[in-house]
């Protein structure tokens, strides 16, 4: 047990300092000045059965006070739930233009999010002038200045791409205990520092807003290049990265998610549908994590109490080091959630739901089942 409760602190010492302080949450948008011109602006809104949140979302974009051209394009993906009518009604009370559009049923090999993204961009190719292209998901609410901002943004750092992790909903116990554990775990694979800097190998992007230089994702060939990507996010990042663009990624003051995730349920398929892509459907990468996982979040408490079980005072002590270095690394993200702190030791029983439902993700895989998003599955074996 005090060799396991060494480990264990060795290893949080080495993530706290080494891992690009992937624990803060200081990284925001660049220091910007306005354009002498402002670009003209295209905003795709890919929308798969949104109607419970586009009354929120949509007139936050409608709205925005861009002092250049600007336009909103709804791409209805397929929707039962009549997100497209609704979508007109909202354009109707006024704010920038809107037009709303629907692509037909994926072909083979795409994933429905990247065909409406594709039908969205091909729009804006014919209209020819929008220099740039936001990409955002429906249940994301901006604040007004959010589209003025990120274009300060790329223009002020000479960005290709400029990505914010939207603040997720918290409110229910569920979502207190997981959603910022979410945000934690992802900036630790890909610490937006690292991503941010010039020539790094790292590269991510958050799915609900991403601004891109429309010449440089042609120049990527996207959407097309990555039709197929489960993680699209990530995926488009390292498509613009791979095309000499530079990309930057950080946390939103100015852009949240209006999703509720009221039940455990809930946020344990939005996060299975996906892990098992993460690691490229690759067992061995599986038990990588699962063994990472257990050493890094599991073992300090585990050394603690065994060390308390069996009066050992150094392995207790070891073990209840590395629980509070842990611990420590928590709390700035749940200062950024605005969640009460008591909730930082009980990170590692949400790193154990997460491995659970990393395992789940595999075994639906291998069930055929693939990764579920509103009535389609991609990634199984056989699937398209």
């Amino acid at each position: 047990m005090e060799w396991i409760g060494a480990g264990s602190l060795a290893a949080w010492v080495w993530l706290a300092l080494a891992q690009g302080f992937f624990w803060r949450t200081d990284v925001r948008l660049p220091g910007r000045t306005d354009p002498e011109r402002w670009p003209p602006v295209a905003v795709v809104v890919p929308a798969r059965d949104e109607a419970e949140v586009l009354p929120v979302s949509l007139p936050s974009l409608l709205a925005q006070k861009y002092p250049g051209r600007a336009e909103v394009i709804l791409v209805d993906d397929g929707s039962t739930d009549g997100t497209g009518g609704l979508a007109r009604e909202l354009a109707a009370r006024g704010g920038l233009p809107l037009t709303v559009t629907a692509p037909g049923e994926p072909e083979p090999g795409w994933t429905g999010k990247l065909w409406a993204v594709r039908h969205g961009m091909a729009l804006v190719r014919e209209r020819g002038d929008a220099e740039y292209v936001l990409l955002t998901d429906a249940d994301i609410a901006h604040a007004p200045d959010s589209l003025r901002e990120l274009v300060a943004a790329a223009h002020s750092a000479d960005l290709d791409l400029v990505s914010q992790m939207a603040r997720l909903r918290v409110v229910s116990f569920w979502e207190r205990l997981i959603v910022p554990a979410f945000v934690y775990f992802f900036a630790q694979l890909y610490p937006f520092r690292w991503v941010n800097r010039p020539g790094a190998r790292t590269a991510a992007a958050a799915g609900g807003c991403v601004l891109l230089r429309r010449a440089v994702a042609e120049r990527a060939g996207v959407p097309d290049s990555i039709r197929h990507a489960v993680i699209d996010d990530v995926t488009l990042a390292r498509a613009v990265q791979r095309a000499g663009g530079r990309i930057w990624l950080g946390l939103g003051d100015r852009v949240e998610s209006v999703r509720p995730y009221a039940g455990l349920g809930t946020l344990w398929r939005m996060v299975s549908r996906s892990a098992y892509a993460q690691l490229r459907h690759n067992p061995l990468l599986l038990a990588g994590t699962v063994a990472g996982l257990a050493l890094v979040y599991l073992t300090p408490s585990v050394a603690l109490a065994a060390g308390l079980a069996a009066g050992s005072a150094t392995a207790a002590a070891l073990g209840g080091a590395a629980w509070a270095v842990m611990a420590g690394t928590y709390l700035p993200m749940l200062r950024y959630y605005r969640q009460p702190l008591w909730l930082a030791p009980l990170l590692p029983g949400t790193a154990l739901l997460y491995l659970l439902m990393t395992v789940d993700s595999a075994v639906q895989h291998y069930r055929g089942r693939g990764a579920a998003w509103k009535g389609r599955t991609y990634g199984a074996p056989g699937a398209s």
